[in-house]
């Protein structure tokens, strides 16, 4: 089931698997097992819509990003991006699809070549996919230096002389090099200052309005997500156990899963941060290499009953543009009277 309204989805994720396998053996290898780090996810998009991805360590955000990109191959499923299927794309005509999107990984300083200088790496990304004249390059990586808000007198330094928040400022320059319809941002602003993550969220705002870009925002940190994102999708071992609006998410969670998320959340309020109850979860998260039968947040879950180890639960509807996989998800939230 598609976990969003949307119609004419721009981006349609439609049951995507990455499956990784574990072998034994040194000469003779053996498959004893496989790590289920997403396992089958169902997407929607709209154009120009910004999607919050989030979960705690491990549960396979960066995974996922990585293989909507097909930086890492799926096992099964589909990624159909403006009509096109992704996965299905090899060799160059992969290639020439990556135009059309981009990733701005989490750490700017490894992901930037520390022996290129910013204008060859920007005059790099912007020629990899188009025929710019020697003469404009200058022109076209000052503009793009001067769109994240860094002046081109940068132009012939490396990336060890700026700090962490410019490096960023230069990855996401390079992101938008090749004008992608689509960008995935993995923990863009996780490594940073708090200052400085504001300055970078408030960029990427600016920049998909401006611009009328696709991105799925991924990150650990809801308040982060609820700023800038239009909907939120909450993942839990491999799964989308959640998904609504934003504000409609961090106001009112429906999936157990997600409440203990939003409770664990600061308020800016010592009056209400003081009475308000936290969630407090048991045990560690299951191992993708086992999961457990039925329901996969069951064994930590304050609401589990018997029918949750059955089997997986479907996507409920609570309303239309809100949806979880709970059997219990109308009994645990009762309409607000």
């Amino acid at each position: 089931m598609m976990m969003s309204a949307t119609t004419n989805a721009f981006l349609e994720v439609t049951d995507l698997k990455t499956h990784f396998p574990i072998e034994k053996g040194f000469l003779f290898k053996k498959q004893v097992g496989t790590v289920k780090a997403v396992d089958g996810i169902d997407l929607t998009l709209a154009k120009g819509e910004v999607l919050g991805l989030v979960g705690e360590s491990g549960c396979g955000k960066s995974t996922l990003g990585r293989t909507i990109l097909q930086l890492i191959p799926p096992t099964a499923g589909r990624v159909v991006l403006a009509g096109q299927n992704l996965a299905a794309l090899k060799g160059e005509a992969l290639r020439d699809a990556r135009g059309d999107f981009q990733m701005i990984f989490q750490d700017p300083y490894a992901s930037l070549n520390p022996r290129m200088m910013v204008y060859d790496t920007l005059a790099e990304a912007i020629g990899a996919h188009k025929e710019v004249p020697a003469r404009d390059m200058p022109a076209k990586v000052s503009a793009l230096l001067q769109r994240v808000g860094l002046s081109p007198r940068f132009i012939r330094k490396y990336p060890h002389e700026f700090s962490g928040g410019q490096r960023q400022r230069i990855a996401i320059a390079r992101a938008l090099a090749v004008e992608p319809q689509l960008i995935v941002a993995d923990e863009p602003v996780s490594a940073l200052d708090v200052s400085i993550q504001a300055q970078i969220i408030n960029l990427l705002i600016k920049l998909t309005r401006e611009m009328g870009l696709t991105m799925i925002f991924i990150s650990h940190d809801l308040s982060v997500v609820k700023h800038i994102s239009d909907r939120i999708a909450v993942m839990y071992l491999g799964r989308i156990v959640e998904v609504g609006p934003a504000v409609e998410v961090f106001e009112r969670p429906l999936h157990p899963y997600t409440k203990a998320l939003v409770s664990a959340v600061p308020i800016p309020d010592p009056a209400r941060e003081k009475h308000r109850r936290r969630i407090i979860l048991s045990g560690d998260p299951p191992s993708p290499i086992n999961p457990p039968e039925g329901c996969t947040f069951h064994p930590r879950c304050p609401y589990m009953i018997e029918a949750c180890k059955a089997a997986y639960p479907p996507f409920v509807e609570y309303t239309p543009e809100r949806r979880a996989t709970c059997i219990r998800l109308h009994e645990i939230n009762p309409p607000a009277s």
